[in-house]
C-alpha cells in the first residue's frame, strides 16, 4: 500500500502508457448508440430476425479471434494489436454510420460491421491491459495495478453515464427539436434527423481511439517476433496448459465466470424485469446510469478488499451479493424490486478489478500475460452464451399457457437456487483444486 500511496502522491509518477491506456478504453467502449441499439437497427430497415443473426455473428467473432488474437498480441507486439483494434473500430463505425438505409445491402454490410466488431473486441481484449500492465512493471510499479484499475473504472464510469443519457438525447427528435425551440432556434428535427447522430458521435470516439493507440509504446523488455501459425498455436497450448496447472488461476477464471455470466443474463433481460416490477419506461435509461454511477463507487471498496482479505474471500463475497440480489429479484417488488440492481452491479464491477488484479500479479510470464487474458475472455463468452441457452430453453418450458411476463417471473424466481447449487459445486471444486488430497 505504502508503493502506491507513493504513485498517487507524485501525481504524474506513472509512466505515460497509463494514462493512454485508459484514455483508449474510455473511447474505444464509450459508445453513444448503446441505449437505442435494438430500435437504432430496426429503424434502419432490419427485420428482428436479421437483428438476432448479427448479434450471433457478433458473438461468433469474438469466440473464435479471442485467444489468436491474444497469443499474436504477445508474439508482434500489444501496441500493435491494441492499434489495429483501433483501426477496426474505425472501419466498423463507418459502415454503421453510413449504412444504407432500407436497402438491399444493408444486411450485409451491417454484418460485415458485426464482424469488425468482434474482431475490435477481441483485438483489444488481454493486449491494451498487457501493455499498461507490463509498462508498470517496467519501472517497478507493478504495486500500483489496483490503483491505475481504480482510476480505470471511475473515468469509465463517468463516461457510461454521459453516453448512456446522451446517447438517449441525440436519438431523441423531439427533445432535440423542443430544446433548440426554447433557445429561439427555428430548425425542422424529424427521426430521421437524428437516426444516426449517435452513431456519427460514436465514429469520432473510434477516431480518437485511434490517436490514443497510436500514441502508445512498446515495454523495452518486449521480446517481438514475426507470427506465424505454429508458433501462435505453441503459444495458445502453452498459455492454456499454464491455466490448467495453476489452481488459484484456474479457480479465480471458473469462480469468476460463475457470477458474470449469471449478472450478464440477468442484465440481457433488465429492461424486461424492470416492466415486470412496473417501472415507467421513462426511467430505464435513469436506471442504466446508475449502473454508471455505482462503478464510480466500487473502486475503493475493491482496492479496500483485495488489500485485506484474500483471493477466496473476496470471490465468496461477489458470490454472496450476487445470491442476495437474484432474490431480490425472484420476488417481483413492484417498483422497489429495482434495488436488486444494486448489489448486482456492485458485484459486475468488483469482480472486474478482482479480475485484472489478481490474473496480472499471478502471470510471472510476460510473454503470456495477453493470451492468459484472452483464454479468460473467451471462457467468459462461453459461459455466458451457455447460461442464455439454458436460460431460454427453461423460459420455453414455463411458457406453456402462460405470458412471457408470467414465464419471465416464474424463471426469475428459479434463478438464485439455480446460482445457490452453482456456487456450492464451484466452492467443492475450488476446495479440492487448492487443497489437493495427500497420496495414501
Amino acid at each position: 500500500m505504502q508503493g502506491e500511496r507513493a504513485v498517487l502522491a507524485g501525481g504524474d509518477a506513472f509512466p505515460r502508457n497509463i494514462p493512454l491506456f485508459i484514455a483508449f478504453r474510455i473511447f474505444f467502449n464509450a459508445r453513444w448508440y448503446y441505449p437505442v441499439l435494438g430500435v437504432l437497427f430496426l429503424d434502419l430497415g432490419l427485420t428482428l430476425e436479421q437483428y438476432a443473426l448479427l448479434n450471433v455473428a457478433w458473438a461468433l467473432s469474438i469466440v473464435c479471434l479471442e485467444v489468436p488474437s491474444g497469443a499474436i498480441a504477445d508474439q508482434i507486439g500489444r501496441r500493435r494489436m491494441v492499434v489495429l483494434a483501433a483501426c477496426f473500430m474505425v472501419v466498423e463505425m463507418a459502415l454503421f454510420a453510413f449504412a444504407p438505409q432500407g436497402s438491399v445491402w444493408l444486411f450485409p454490410i451491417l454484418l460485415l460491421n458485426r464482424i469488425l466488431s468482434g474482431a475490435a473486441e477481441a483485438s483489444a481484449s488481454g493486449a491494451d491491459e498487457s501493455l499498461a500492465y507490463d509498462s508498470l512493471k517496467e519501472v517497478g510499479q507493478s504495486a500500483a495495478w489496483p490503483v491505475v484499475l481504480a482510476r480505470l473504472m471511475r473515468w469509465q464510469s463517468v463516461a457510461f453515464f454521459v453516453t448512456m443519457l446522451g446517447g438517449s438525447v441525440l436519438y431523441d427528435a423531439g427533445f432535440i427539436q423542443g430544446a433548440l425551440h426554447t433557445l429561439g432556434i427555428s430548425a425542422d428535427i424529424t427521426s430521421q434527423t437524428t437516426l444516426r447522430w449517435p452513431l456519427y458521435a460514436t465514429l469520432l470516439n473510434s477516431l480518437v481511439a485511434l490517436f490514443v493507440a497510436s500514441r502508445l509504446t512498446e515495454p523495452q523488455g518486449s521480446s517481438l517476433q514475426r507470427p506465424t501459425v505454429g508458433a501462435t498455436v505453441r503459444q495458445t497450448l502453452a498459455a492454456g496448459r499454464w491455466i490448467l496447472l495453476t489452481p488459484l488461476v484456474l479457480v479465480l477464471i471458473l469462480g469468476g465466470l460463475c457470477v458474470d455470466s449469471v449478472i450478464r443474463l440477468f442484465l440481457t433481460f433488465c429492461s424486461n424485469y424492470l416492466r415486470l416490477i412496473q417501472l415507467p419506461e421513462v426511467s430505464f435509461g435513469l436506471v442504466s446510469a446508475g449502473l454508471a454511477v455505482i462503478g464510480f463507487f466500487t473502486p475503493r471498496l475493491s482496492q479496500l478488499l483485495v488489500a485485506r482479505q484474500s483471493m477466496t474471500a473476496n470471490l465468496l463475497v461477489l458470490a454472496g451479493m450476487t445470491l442476495v440480489g437474484l432474490f431480490v429479484t425472484g420476488l417481483i417488488w413492484p417498483l422497489w424490486g429495482v434495488l436488486a440492481i444494486l448489489p448486482l452491479g456492485m458485484a459486475m464491477s468488483m469482480l472486474q478489478f478482482f479480475l485484472s488484479h489478481y490474473l496480472n500479479a499471478a502471470v510471472t510470464d510476460s510473454a503470456l500475460r495477453a493470451t492468459v487474458l484472452s483464454f479468460k475472455g473467451l471462457a467468459f463468452n462461453v459461459g455466458y452464451g451457455v447460461a442464455g441457452l439454458l436460460f431460454a430453453s427453461f423460459s420455453r418450458l414455463l411458457m406453456g399457457n402462460a405470458t412471457e411476463a408470467d414465464a419471465l417471473a416464474a424463471a426469475l424466481r428459479v434463478l438464485p437456487w439455480a446460482f445457490a447449487a452453482l456456487t456450492v459445486v464451484m466452492l467443492a471444486f475450488g476446495f479440492r483444486l487448492l487443497h489437493p488430497r495427500a497420496p495414501r
